[in-house]
Parts: structure tokens; sequence; C-alpha cells
């Protein structure tokens, strides 16, 4: 990572004076020392001034729009241990898997809600779920949805190409974390505990030409300020190196599932500095946020950075349509379906988006 984009672990967030957030809030195009000084403490007393810049900015480059997308999880099986995942193969949950038949139906499901933009995701199992089942699977979807969008384990380049070809619009991977010394105490086994492998996992999508993907860190696995001090840098590396690509944000906090607890906290008021800052430190970026978080505080931050919503969500394999065919992965806090969703962008004086994009 460090060869990459320097060492965000190494920024000293105590050392941030309230003169360093002030220029940071002033300057145009900010530098990654900016959005660490925007990160720390001493940039708390600055949370209005920085709610201010951006719901600016996001207006300046979105308009009024969110985006509008839910998950549709194809399998639950996983070959990996993760200490904080409900999905971990440590867990005795129940594991499903969808028939193509039983993926039709979930589709058409999701499709009667005016929905246009589906994620789809599974556990990380070749075995269970390998490359062909969810090139399939988009290859479903794409016959239905202008926007087809993938959250599964790491592809190679030329899976990555496949999955193009397949229909697939965009790709969304999450490091987790980015402290190597964290990642790996929290990947004991099982293919995930290759850091480098997920981490250039974003670029082989984007060399493959997929058009956009989505970075994130899962907030409460440990220290979230130099996590999303490293994610900004992720963020502004790939843009750098794929300029014609579209790069987006997630901010998940870590949720119950399965016994499942988090390791640190994170508060409603600290995911707010954590999104304004990434909005005034990449305007042009997407922001998403998700179920995990109640509908009060989701719809409070629409326009302040918060870009697209899911809604409708369901985290079990399958459950759009009649009964789910497996264990949820995390605890959701927002159970709204599509229309209360819009109703509430609507409230807000924005306009919800279905989809913003048509396949080629």
């Amino acid at each position: 990572m460090t060869e990459l984009f320097g060492d965000p672990f190494n920024f000293d967030f105590k050392a941030v004076t309230p003169s360093m957030v002030e220029r940071a809030l002033t300057k145009e195009t900010l530098a990654l020392e900016d959005l660490g000084a925007l990160l720390a403490p001493a940039a708390e007393p600055y949370l209005e001034a920085m709610a201010v810049k951006a719901q600016d900015l996001t207006r300046r480059f979105f308009g009024l729009n969110i985006a509008l997308y839910t998950p549709l999880y194809l399998a639950n099986y996983c070959q990996n241990q993760c200490l904080y995942c409900g999905y971990s193969q440590l867990n005795n949950i129940k594991r499903g898997v969808l028939t193509p038949k039983e993926i039709q139906k979930e589709l058409t499901a999701i499709k009667k809600t005016g929905l246009k933009d589906v994620l789809l995701l599974t556990g990380e199992s070749r075995v269970k779920s390998g490359p062909d089942f969810i090139n399939a699977a988009v290859s479903q979807a794409a016959a239905d949805f202008p926007s087809v969008g993938l959250e599964v384990y790491p592809f190679t380049t030329e899976e990555y190409a496949a999955a193009k070809a397949a229909g697939a619009d965009y790709v969304c991977l999450y490091q987790e974390t980015y402290d190597p010394v964290l990642y790996d105490r929290i990947h004991p086994k099982g293919p995930k505990k290759d850091y480098n492998w997920r981490l250039f996992g974003p670029e082989r999508a984007l060399e493959a030409g997929i058009r956009q993907v989505g970075l994130g860190a899962l907030l409460g696995l440990g220290d979230f300020r130099p996590d999303v001090l490293a994610l900004g840098a992720h963020g502004q590396y790939l843009s750098q190196k794929f300029p014609a690509a579209e790069i987006a944000y997630s901010t998940p906090r870590l949720r119950p599932a399965s016994g499942i607890q988090p390791l640190g906290a994170v508060s409603e008021k600290e995911l707010g500095q954590i999104i304004f800052a990434l909005r005034i430190f990449s305007p042009s970026f997407g922001i998403s946020l998700s179920t995990r978080e109640r509908a009060f505080y989701r719809d409070n931050l629409i326009g302040l950075g918060v870009t697209r919503l899911s809604a409708g969500v369901k985290t079990t394999v399958g459950g759009h349509d009649g009964e789910a065919n497996g264990s949820e992965q995390f605890a959701k806090s927002d159970d709204r379906g599509v229309t209360e969703v819009q109703k509430a962008i609507a409230a807000k004086g924005h306009q919800p988006v279905f989809t913003d994009y048509a396949r080629l």
C-alpha cells in the first residue's frame, strides 16, 4: 500500500490544529493531509461548515439526484473465517444458493418495484458460487436491468472482462481495513487473507473495462480515521490512473450478525464527519449509505454528500420473492420499501433516480 499512495497510518491526527481544518475548508483541491485534517478530532467544531460545503459540492456535481438500487444475495457459502462476518465458514447458519429459476423470480420481484439497478452478491466460494455461476446471473439481470453491479470475491482481470461481457457495469470491492496488521489478524483463514489480491481487485476491474468501482472500509474494525484516509488515498490513486473511470465510496458501519459484535465504535456524528470529509476531498465521487443505518439518519444525510441509497433491501439469500434461502449477512436498521424511500427523498426536495446509465 505504501508504494501506491503513501502510508495513511503514520498521519498524526492529534497534531491537527483548527487552522489546518480551516485551511482545508477553503481549498478547491485537497491534498491527503487536508483530508486527514477534516477527519481529525480538531474538525469536530467545524461539522456544520463541513456539511454546508459538502452540500454545495454535492449539488454542483450531482444536482438533486439520489440514485436507488437494491442488493440481491445469490449465495452465502464462504471459504473465509473472517472474525466480523455472519457468513464466516465457522458460523452455523442456514446456507443457500439460488437456482437460475429462483434468481429470475427474485429479479422479477425487484423489477416490479420500479428499480433498475441491482447489485448481485455472494459469499466467497468458488465451489458453490464460481465465476460462471455469477456471470450467468449477471446475464439474467442484464436482460431486465440497465445497471448491474457485482459485490463478490476478487476476480482475475480475465474474469472481470467476462463479467463485463455478461453485462456487469460496476464492481464494489471493499478492503474492510487498510491496516495490513489488523487485516491479517481478522482474516485468519481463507482466500480473503491475501491483502494485496483484494487491494488490487478494483484496479483489475478497471483494466478489464468495468466502468465504475466502489471502494469501502468497514467502520468499526479499528481506528476509523486512518482507514478512511487510506480509502481516500485509494480513490485518488485510481482516479489518477484511470481518469475516465467512475469511483464511488461506501462507508458501512459494522453491524451485529450471527453472534458477531462490532470490535470498535463509530458514532453517527463521526459517520457524518467521514461522509462530509470524503465529499469535500472527492467532489465527483459517488457516496453510498446502506440500510445498516437507521431511516431517520439516512434521510437527514440526503444531499449532504450521499448520492446513492439502497431500498427494499434483503440481506438474506433471496427473499425479494417469498421465503429466503439462507441466513442474513448483517442486521438492517432501515427496512423501508422502495416507495417509502422514494417519498423520503422527495420530501427532502431531491429527485429519486432509478437509472442514469444506458448500456450500449
